[in-house]
This record gives structure tokens, sequence and C-alpha cells, in this order.
């Protein structure tokens, strides 16, 4: 398939711009923005190319955007990447609810999803590696507490042929003893405990561990592409980068609109639907309080059964329990799981990926409902709608779809009334993207594209 690329505000020429790419499990995107302005210059994507190299798709989405845009200089070229359906993340921990309750916390924000909860004491690693992790998040005992099963599956793990990276995060008393046990085995790194102490949850140093493997050891890995370029170019996880888009939008809009509560964004992806909601109220004093978003990680639910593509037979299965209906949705969720690159051939197709997806959002906000807590007042004023199948649907199915997606009575109420809107240009990656090294770039983006769109209600 050739690559499809859509000018936006490709005039005048662009003096100074940046390329921003987003490798994700079922399309590549690639986004040129003008440096300062904001200003999208033009899109292009192509399928992701995960049977042959993932760089094949990006080098024909960059040749389609550079007839587009031919002449223009890229000061920076950065990427984020979900291709290959994410990182796949097993624990292996001491007592199932606290160890499923940690995994999940320290997959959040790094851009993880849970494959596999052990507890107690390894008795062979077959069916963990049956599970096909990309890392093991090795947790056990609180620091000064028991010590005894962290280090017997250590022990297990070194003698094991699992191959994978281990993020040690148990007992700080036992690390340093089996980090050089597994030293020289397997790639491992060190984290602070997880679980410091009862009901004491701290996953932010293992999280940026996991974000550390995804980077070393799966993007800079050969299985996604041979080529170097790659690594040198993706910088974030796409969850993670989301999540800074969301936060630079949540300010955006605080600053934009007085009287606009919370901000919700929900991006439906091949392999999983993410949610995220950050407050974007000012303070008291009518000052922007930085406390109101440092805490997003935890106000992001990452649902790994719910996709549009490799998780689409967990979508089926989801609506099914949560009495949606999913008649004659079976089989293209099927196919779908096989043969992850599949695009739509006629409008029955089309139609069932807009079901899969709209599905798929409902069933994501209505976990993240039960999960989060603190909205304000006004509640979530602002939903957007992020993924390749709404923004590639017909307008009047779509605006349907997402009528009913809000209007879901199983979201208690979360977002009921509030204002929808498609990321039509996909610029919340390449926001995110930017804050790192753009911030002013970013927030302009933002505000072209997104806070100034929906006809003046955002």
């Amino acid at each position: 398939m050739n690559a499809e690329v859509r000018p936006v505000d490709s005039q005048p020429a662009a003096e100074a711009a940046y390329l921003l790419a987003d490798f994700g499990s079922t399309y590549t995107k690639l986004t040129a923005v003008e440096q300062t302005t904001g200003r999208l210059l033009a899109t292009a994507e192509h399928p992701t190319t995960l049977e042959t190299d993932v760089m094949d798709g990006y080098d024909a989405a960059l040749a389609a955007l550079e007839a587009e845009l031919p002449g223009t200089e890229y000061s920076q070229r950065l990427a984020c990447s979900s291709a290959g359906g994410g990182l796949r993340l097993a624990v292996v921990g001491q007592e199932r609810l606290i160890s499923a309750e940690a995994g999940n916390r320290v997959a959040l924000s790094a851009g993880a999803r849970v494959v596999a909860v052990t507890t107690g004491e390894l008795q062979g690693v077959r069916e963990l590696a049956l599970t096909r992790p990309d890392v093991v998040l090795l947790v056990g005992g609180t620091d000064g507490g028991d010590e005894s099963v962290l280090r017997r599956n250590a022990a297990r793990l070194a003698a094991s042929r699992l191959g994978v990276p281990v993020v040690v995060a148990g007992n700080v008393a036992a690390r340093d003893d089996i980090v050089a046990q597994l030293t020289g085995r397997v790639p491992v790194l060190a984290a602070d405990n997880v679980l410091p102490d009862i009901g004491v949850v701290n996953p932010d140093s293992a999280r940026a561990m996991i974000r550390r493997v995804f980077l070393e050891h799966v993007i800079g890995g050969r299985h996604l592409s041979a080529s170097d370029r790659f690594r040198d170019l993706v910088k974030a996880v796409t969850p993670d980068a989301v999540l800074d888009g969301v936060t630079a939008l949540a300010q955006a809009v605080a600053a934009a609109i007085p009287d606009s509560g919370d901000v919700m964004v929900v991006d439906v992806g091949g392999a999983t639907t993410d949610v995220y909601s950050a407050l974007s109220r000012p303070g008291e004093r009518g000052l922007w309080e930085p406390h109101a978003v440092t805490d997003l990680s935890e106000r992001r639910t990452v649902e790994g059964d719910l996709g549009v593509r490799w998780s689409a037979p967990g979508v089926v299965a989801a609506a099914e329990a949560g009495k949606l209906p999913v008649d004659g949705l079976a089989a293209p969720a099927e196919l779908r799981a096989a043969r992850p690159g599949h695009l739509p051939e006629d409008a029955a197709e089309e139609a069932a990926d807009l079901r899969l997806a709209t599905l798929a959002g409902t069933l994501a906000i209505r976990r993240h409902a039960r999960q989060v807590t603190g909205y304000g007042a006004r509640g979530v004023t602002h939903v957007v709608v992020s993924g390749g199948t709404f923004r590639h649907a017909v307008a009047a199915d779509r605006d349907t779809a997402l009528a009913g997606m809000l209007a879901d009575p199983g979201n208690r109420g979360l977002i009921g009334g509030a204002t929808a809107l498609v990321d039509e240009h996909y610029v919340l990656a390449a926001a995110g993207l930017l804050t790192q090294f753009d911030p002013t770039t970013a927030v302009a983006l933002l505000n072209r594209y997104l806070v100034g769109s929906s006809h003046g209600t955002m």
C-alpha cells in the first residue's frame, strides 16, 4: 500500500520545522510542524511494516511527505513507538493481590501491558515463558521484611533460559545480592521497592526502569528494525508521549477557557486503549497550580485487552461481559488479531472497525471512571478522542458513535454533556514529543488544532 499524505497548512514554506513520528501497532504516522508557530504543515502515514522492518513504512511515509513539502529542512527528528503491541510485562511477586496491584501501577506510566502475574515461589518458568514477556518485574517483601521468596525467585530466574530483562524492585535489603546473582545471565536493572511498607505503593523508580528497558532492549533490539536509525529516532514510548501531550493540553485549556472543567483523552489503538484525565482548572488565586497535573500518571488507565487489532477479541469478550451489543463482531475481531496489518476493504469492514473502536472506548471509560476520583464540581467538560479508526471514519457515523460513547450510563455520568473532539491530525503525541525539546512550539500546536477547534467551544 502507498503512503497517504495530507497537506494541512503548507503555505508559505516553513523557515524551520520539526519532523515527529509515531510507530503504532497499525500505522506509522509522520507530522511536520513549523518551529515556534506550531503550524502543521502536513501529515503522512503508512501501515506499520512489522512483517519486514518498521523503517520501511517510515521511509515510505517520509518520501510522500518530502514530495508534498519539497526543500523543507528539519531541525529535529523525533519519534515514539508502540509498534509490535507495546511492552509485555510479567510480574513475579509474593502475594497475588499486592503483586498484581504493584505491577499494574508500574505499568500505567511505562506504556506496558501486564501479561502475567505469578505469586509465591516459582516452580519453573515454562508457563511464564509462554506469555512472551519483554521484561520481568521482580517484587516481593517490604523493606526490612521477608526476603526468602524474593531471593528464591531470583535464583530460579537466574537459572532459567528466559533471557529477558529483569527489573528488581523488591526488598532493598536483598537487592544488591539479587542484582549480582542475575548479572551476566540476563539484563538486570535495580529499582526502589515498589512496596516499601504495608499499604504503600511507590512505582516511580520501577516505571523509569521499565521505560529504560523499552528504549534499550525493545527499541534498541533488532526484532522491529535492523536499522540504527530506528533506535536513534525513538525517544519515548507512545503512551508516555501522549501523557506529556495531555498535560500540556490541560494547561492550555485552563489558560484559554476560564470556565473549563477537567480534560479527558481516549486513545484507541491496535493493542491498547488508554484513557487520560487531567485537572484543567487554575488555583484559587487564579494561578496555575502545578500539582493539578503532577498526579496525572495516577489518572491514566491502560487497558491491554482493548484494542482494534492485536486485542480485538478482548473487546468482544469485555463487551459481552458488560452487556453491550457485539453481534457479528467475533469473526472480524479474530481476523484483526491474526492480521494486525489488515485494513478495511469495504464499507462493512469500516463499520466493524468503528464498532470495535467505539466499544473499546466505552469500556475503557467505564473502567477509568471506577478508578479515578477527585474531579471538581464541573467534572469533565472536554473529551478528546484519538485513534486511526476515528480519524478515518465517515464524519456522520463517527459523530453518532461518539455521542453514544459519551451518553453511556456505565461511565457514571463522568462525561455526560462534555464537548467531544477528535484529534484529527494526531497532534497529541507530536506535542508530547515536543514538550521535552521545545514546549513553546508544543503549546502553539495544541492551541491551533485542539484548544481553538470545535467551532470555538474548546
